[in-house]
């Protein structure tokens, strides 16, 4: 089948279904915790409005959060009435241009122009207030992507909103360091802020320290660089022990963000230091990120933001030499009514000295814009509609190494169900 007429049945098929469509409301998550709308906390799911991004500040509780603990008699003891899981699942139709391509060859080895994605995404999600100060979140995977017969853990942390009496809060555990900027999980796009997957700044382990002053927030934080999937035996040349290690390096990862408040616009300023493995994995090598990034929320109907970031990896490829690259993105929301809510996205990266580098450190190079109409059937239940456009030119077949070349095109179509309960 001809791509052109793939997205043209996917966007038939979407629209058709929309038409379809009927009214209704749910209570997922927190909702059905403290009893109200899952609108009380999402402009649309599961993007955050203003009552939602406070709900976080406040460490995810409402301030009669122990009215939804059970009755113990026993003021030490918090115990949710009931325990709180909500599963999120996601299911789609793509027609795309994508393929999937040797790397020794340059030559296509899967050019399926349509795919059945379903499920793309199982999920279940947990948390609560422990204490008056102490919240605990997490969620794993049991399907992503294909990936069956597994299950990971990514968000998995415990937060104390007050240090001492400080005013300063405290999280401990695995999380997002790009959450600081922009949280991945509430974007309204399948496409996804694809900057902080190149740049390596999604998950890790270590801890954040932040304070509110005013307008302006202010985090700093540290952690192991080596994102969450490795651990290491300890004395695994003689018996085995039963503890690991999760870093590799003696030095952790520094990063902080400062944010301030400006009228319905907040900006901010990101840095980043510390250590990663170089293309072969055997030296340490200096990573630095500088970043800038603005939002703005309109009446919980129009919101806006933008990511600039500029990264440094010395000595990456080869000893003695730097490498810099840089990248953004840039999106809206436009939440219309109670049913409809629209989004473009628009991703750009420049891989800048990894060009001729013959690495897949050449396929840093991203420049797309997406369009998403989401219809929600209810609250927490929504059809996905999403077109993504490549603006790169496919390189030719020349090159004696074909591991970053653009040698195809990345144009899709998709439609499919998001749901959450």
């Amino acid at each position: 089948m001809k791509y052109s007429v793939v997205v043209a049945s996917a966007l038939a098929l979407s629209l058709l279904i929309i038409s379809l469509a009927e009214t209704a409301m749910a209570i997922p998550a927190f909702a059905r915790q403290y009893q109200t709308s899952c609108t009380t906390c999402h402009a649309a799911f599961p993007r955050l409005n203003e009552f939602g991004e406070e709900f976080v500040a406040s460490n995810y509780r409402m301030p009669d959060w122990r009215d939804t603990t059970i009755d113990a008699s026993d003021d030490l003891l918090a115990l949710p009435r009931n325990v709180p899981l909500s599963i999120r699942a996601q299911a789609y139709f793509q027609g795309r241009a994508g393929k999937v391509v040797d790397p020794a060859t340059g030559i296509a080895t899967n050019a399926a122009d349509t795919d059945f994605q379903s499920p793309y995404l199982i999920k279940l999600l947990s948390s609560a207030p422990l204490s008056d100060h102490i919240t605990y979140y997490f969620y794993g995977i049991f399907a992503e992507k294909g990936g069956n017969l597994e299950t990971i853990i990514e968000d998995a942390w415990f937060r104390h909103d007050d240090l001492f009496g400080s005013g300063i809060g405290l999280m401990l555990g695995q999380f997002q360091v790009s959450d600081l900027m922009f949280p991945r999980e509430t974007r309204l796009t399948f496409q996804d802020l694809i900057a902080y997957r190149m740049a390596g700044i999604t998950y890790d382990r270590g801890v954040i320290l932040d304070r509110g002053l005013g307008p302006i927030d202010i985090a700093i934080g540290a952690v192991n660089g080596n994102g969450i999937e490795q651990n290491f035996k300890i004395n695994s040349p003689g018996f085995q022990r039963p503890d690991r290690l999760f870093d590799n390096d003696s030095r952790k990862t520094g990063f902080g963000r400062i944010g301030v408040d400006i009228g319905p616009v907040n900006i901010g300023a990101f840095g980043l230091w510390g250590k990663q493995k170089d293309n072969g994995g055997t030296r340490d090598t200096i990573k630095r990120i500088g970043g800038v990034d603005a939002s703005g929320n309109y009446n919980d109907e129009l919101l806006w933001f933008a990511q600039f970031l500029w990264n440094a990896w010395d000595d990456f490829i080869v000893s003695g030499q730097n490498y810099r690259w840089y990248g953004g993105f840039a999106g809206i929301d436009y939440i219309l009514d109670d049913h409809w809510a629209f989004s473009t996205l628009y991703n750009y990266a420049d891989s800048r000295d990894f060009k001729a580098t013959g690495t897949v450190y050449e396929g840093i190079d991203v420049n797309s814009l997406t369009f998403t109409a989401s219809y929600y059937f209810m609250r927490n239940v929504k059809l996905v509609a999403e077109v993504n456009a490549d603006f790169l030119g496919r390189e030719p077949l020349t090159a004696t190494s074909f591991e970053g070349q653009h040698l195809t095109k990345e144009h899709y179509a998709l439609i499919g169900l998001d749901a959450a309960f």
